[in-house]
C-alpha cells in the first residue's frame, strides 16, 4: 500500500513538472540575449561598418554633371538625383568649379575655370582643336556626395572610336617649360603605397601661391579613367602626398605659378 502510495505522488509530481515546463515555454518571449540575438547584432554593425568604409571613399555620386561643347564654348550643368539644379558650391582653392580637360592621348592639358550663367549652369570659353577629350569637373557641392568621373565629349566631327599607343614613360625626371625647369622625386613607385611627391626648382626661381596653394598636382591613369588632384602638405613646401590605386602607366601634371605665370611640368611614371 505504501508503495502504491509513493508511486502514485512520483507520478503526480511528474506531470506537474512537465505541465509546467510545456507553459513556460509557451508563454516566455523569444531569448534575446542569446547567441542567435548577438550574432544578428554583430551582423549588423559588421555590415554597417563596412558600408562606412565604402561610402568614404566610392560613394554613389549624388550629382549628375553633363559638359555640351558648343561653337567656342563649353557649357557645364550639374543636377541632383531628382532633376533639380546643383546651386549650392563651395569654394574649393578660390573656385568655385575646376574644370580639367585632356585629349585622348593626355598630350594636351587644360586647367579652366567656368563661371555660373544660371543656377547649376556653368560656362567657359575655349580654343579646343578637333578631336576627342575628357573632360574632369572638380567641384564640392554643399550637403551632397560627389565623385569626379571623367565626360567625354568630341569637338568637330572626331570620332569617339580611337585607339592610341601606350605613354611613354620618363627615364629623366627634370622638365623645362617655357625657360622654366623643376625636377621631380616620387618616394615610391608601387601601388597602394603612401607616396610623396616632390618638386624642385633652381635657385632664384620665385614661386608663388596659385589658387591659393604653393601649387597643384593632377594625376590621371594611362586611360583617364582614375583621376587625383592633389594639393601641397603645407603653404610652404612644393611637396604633395597621394597614393596610387593600382598598378599601370600614370601621367601627372605640376602646376605652379613663377613670376606672375603658371607654368604646367607633365612627367609619366610607371607604377608597379
Amino acid at each position: 500500500m505504501m508503495k502504491k502510495w509513493i508511486f502514485g505522488a512520483i507520478g503526480y509530481l511528474l506531470v506537474v513538472i512537465i505541465g509546467y515546463s510545456i507553459y513556460t515555454s509557451m508563454t516566455s518571449p523569444p531569448n534575446t540575449t542569446d547567441s542567435h540575438g548577438e550574432h544578428a547584432h554583430e551582423s549588423a554593425k559588421d555590415t554597417h561598418g563596412a558600408h562606412e568604409g565604402h561610402v568614404a571613399t566610392n560613394k554613389e555620386s549624388e550629382v549628375d554633371v553633363k559638359i555640351e561643347a558648343k561653337d567656342d564654348q563649353l557649357k557645364i550643368g550639374l543636377t541632383d538625383l531628382q532633376g533639380e539644379s546643383v546651386e549650392e558650391l563651395e569654394i574649393n582653392h578660390e573656385k568655385l568649379l575646376h574644370l580639367i580637360i585632356v585629349d585622348e592621348h593626355l598630350d594636351q592639358y587644360f586647367h579652366l575655370h567656368p563661371e555660373e550663367t544660371e543656377p547649376g549652369v556653368y560656362v567657359v570659353d575655349h580654343q579646343l582643336e578637333e578631336g576627342v577629350y575628357k573632360a574632369f569637373v572638380d567641384i564640392k557641392p554643399k550637403g551632397l556626395s560627389y565623385t569626379v568621373t571623367p565626360l567625354e565629349f568630341t569637338i568637330g566631327e572626331a570620332s569617339a572610336a580611337h585607339h592610341h599607343p601606350s605613354l611613354e614613360v620618363d627615364t629623366e625626371f627634370e622638365k623645362t617649360v617655357n625657360g622654366q625647369t623643376a625636377s621631380l622625386e616620387i618616394s615610391s613607385l608601387k601601388a597602394n603605397e603612401d607616396v610623396t611627391i616632390s618638386f624642385t626648382f633652381p635657385e632664384g626661381a620665385e614661386l608663388q601661391p596659385y589658387l591659393g596653394a604653393m601649387g597643384h598636382v593632377v594625376i590621371l591613369n594611362e586611360t583617364a579613367a582614375n583621376y587625383l588632384h592633389v594639393h601641397p602638405v603645407d603653404n610652404k613646401e612644393t611637396k604633395f602626398e597621394t597614393m596610387f590605386p593600382s598598378p599601370g602607366i600614370y601621367k601627372l601634371w605640376g602646376e605652379f605659378q613663377i613670376e606672375d605665370e603658371v607654368y604646367i611640368f607633365p612627367f609619366t611614371v610607371n607604377v608597379e
